[in-house]
C-alpha cells in the first residue's frame, strides 16, 4: 500500500487459543479497523503477529490511541520491512535507528532476532551480532546490555524481514466482543469504570447504566458520569449509556421501607432495572464495581440479596481488590481525576446513618415485594435517556 506506515502488533493470550484463535484474531482486526475508520488500512495476519498498514493521512497520535486502548494488543511498534538478505536488513536497520528513540545515540541497547523462517542462512545470534555492529557504527557511545537495555532493535524473519524498535505496550487481554455482552452499573465513583475496564479486558462488550435522581443528584453529577463513559468507551469499543430517571423510585423506597434497609432496596431496584435493560439489549450479565466488605451494601449477605433481583449472572471483577489497587488502576486508565469530582450519586445522598449490614435474604425479599415498586421501575425504564459513545470516546 503506497503512502502508508506499517505497524507490527504483538499478540499474547490470543496465540494460545488453538482452534479458536482465528475468530479472536478476526475480531481484533475488526476492532482496530473500527477505531481507524475513514483511513485506508490493510491487515496481514501471521502467527502471533498482526501487521497493520495504514495511510499516512492518519495522525500518529490517533493510531497510538487506537492501538493503546484495544484489548488483545500486547504491544505495538512502527515497523519497516525488507528483503530477507542481510545486506538489505542492515541498510533498513540504519534507517530505523536514525529515528526516535534510537537517534539520541546514548544509553544501552540489545538486538533481538527471531527466525520464523528457519531456512534463513544465519542464526538468530548471528543476526543479532550483525545488527549490533550497525548500531555501533552509527552510535559508538552506545553499549550492549542483554539483561536491562534502554532500547531494543528487533528483527523478525518471516515471509520478509521485519525490523522495529522498542515496542510500546498495549492493554493485553482479549478482544472486546469475544466473550458476549453485559450491562455495567456505572456510578460516578472510582470503582465502576475500573470494573468495566477489567471485564472489557476479558472480551466482554458492555452497555452502561446510570441512575439519576434529579434534583437530589445534580446535572453536574450526570455530566460527570457521561465523562466517565467517554473515558472508558475506547476500551469498550464504544458504549451506550442508559440514564434512568430514578427520583420517583427512590422517594417511594424512602417512604415504604425501613430506614436501615433503604440502601439495600435501592440496590435491589437498580438490579431489577439493569436486568430488564440488559435483556432488552441482548446482554447476558450485569457488571458492578463492588468489592467485598468495602461498604455496608457489599457484604456477602447484602450481595446475595441484590443478586436475587436479577435473572442474569452478576459479575464483580473488583470483589477481591483493596481500594488502593482499584485507585491505582483508575489512575492508569485515566478515570480517577473525574471520579473524585465532588458530585455525589443517588445512593450516597439517600444513605441511612446505620445501614443493615447482614440482612436475611428471604426477609428482605419479602420486604421488597411488599413495596410493590415494579410499576414505578417500569415507568423509569420507559423514560430512559440514551447517550451513545463511539470507540473514539466521542458522542454519536
Amino acid at each position: 500500500m503506497k503512502d502508508s506506515t506499517l505497524y507490527l502488533i504483538r499478540l499474547g493470550e490470543i496465540s494460545l487459543k488453538g482452534l479458536n484463535r482465528d475468530s479472536f484474531e478476526k475480531r481484533l482486526k475488526q476492532n482496530i479497523k473500527q477505531k481507524l475508520k475513514g483511513y485506508r488500512t490493510q491487515v496481514n495476519r501471521q502467527k502471533g503477529r498482526i501487521f497493520f498498514e495504514i495511510s499516512n493521512e492518519c495522525p500518529k497520535e490517533t493510531i497510538e490511541l487506537a492501538l493503546g486502548t484495544t484489548f488483545g494488543v500486547v504491544g505495538y511498534s512502527r515497523c519497516l520491512r525488507c528483503e530477507k538478505e542481510i545486506s538489505v536488513i542492515r541498510e533498513t536497520a540504519k534507517r530505523l535507528i536514525a529515528e526516535e528513540p534510537f537517534n539520541k545515540g546514548v544509553g544501552t541497547f540489545k538486538s533481538i532476532a527471531k527466525r520464523a523462517d528457519k531456512s534463513f542462512p544465519m542464526t538468530s545470534y548471528e543476526i543479532d551480532c550483525s545488527l549490533g555492529e550497525v548500531v555501533h557504527e552509527i552510535y559508538p557511545e552506545m553499549t550492549v546490555d542483554v539483561k536491562h537495555p534502554d532500547l531494543t532493535i528487533h528483527c523478525e524473519i518471516r515471509d520478509q524481514a521485519y525490523l522495529y524498535t522498542s515496542p510500546k505496550p498495549g492493554p493485553g487481554g482479549l478482544p472486546v466482543s469475544t466473550a458476549g455482552k453485559g450491562m455495567l452499573l456505572l456510578s460516578g465513583g472510582i470503582d465502576s469504570p475500573v470494573a468495566g475496564y477489567r471485564m472489557a479486558q476479558r472480551g466482554l462488550k458492555m452497555d452502561c447504566i446510570y441512575f439519576h435522581a434529579y434534583p437530589y443528584t445534580s446535572d453536574q453529577a450526570l455530566e460527570k458520569v457521561k465523562t466517565l463513559a467517554s473515558l472508558i468507551a475506547p476500551y469498550l469499543q464504544g458504549t451506550r449509556l442508559h440514564v434512568i430517571p430514578f427520583t420517583e423510585a427512590q422517594l417511594w423506597i424512602k417512604q415504604h421501607s425501613r430506614e436501615d434497609e433503604t440502601t439495600l432496596m435501592f440496590r435491589a431496584a437498580m438490579m431489577y432495572v439493569a436486568n430488564a435493560i440488559s435483556k432488552s439489549q441482548e446482554g447476558s450479565c450485569i457488571v458492578t464495581g463492588e468489592a467485598l466488605s468495602q461498604v455496608a451494601s457489599q457484604t456477602l449477605e447484602s450481595m446475595a440479596f441484590t443478586d436475587s433481583m436479577s435473572e442474569q449472572l452478576v459479575l464483580r471483577p473488583l470483589v477481591g481488590m483493596d481500594k488502593q489497587e482499584i485507585m491505582n488502576l483508575a489512575m492508569k486508565i485515566g478515570t480517577y481525576e473525574t471520579s473524585i469530582l465532588p458530585y455525589e450519586d443517588c445512593c450516597v445522598i439517600f444513605s441511612p446513618k446505620h445501614p443493615l449490614v447482614h440482612p436475611d435474604k428471604s426477609v428482605e425479599q419479602e420486604h421488597y415485594r411488599a413495596m410493590a415498586i415494579e410499576p414505578l421501575l417500569e415507568e423509569a425504564i420507559k423514560n430512559t435517556e440514551i447517550v451513545d459513545f463511539g470507540a473514539d470516546g466521542l458522542t454519536r
